[in-house]
């Protein structure tokens, strides 16, 4: 009788991509942000209302603060029991 063994290598491997195409994701758009702005800087033809508009999308999303206990959270340092 062989014993029971959990193979959670599927589950973990599922994760992973899911994770990775998320980082992707949102990379994508922070480069999309960047270049929106990058434009908005330095085109003279652009007005100034799409110049502050794009400083403010940038300054809010890529340049706001995060708490350290909200990143410690996310990557579940309060779940796990920490392995030394």
């Amino acid at each position: 009788m062989t014993p029971y063994i959990q193979n959670e290598t599927d589950y973990l491997a599922e994760k992973f991509m899911i994770l990775e195409y998320h980082i992707a994701h949102a990379s994508k758009i922070a480069l999309l942000k960047i270049q929106s702005w990058k434009f908005a800087v330095k085109n003279p033809e652009v007005g100034t209302r799409y110049q502050m508009a794009a400083e403010d999308m940038v300054r809010q999303s890529l340049m706001s603060f995060v708490p350290a206990s909200h990143i410690l959270n996310e990557e579940g340092f309060y779940f796990r029991p920490i392995q030394n």
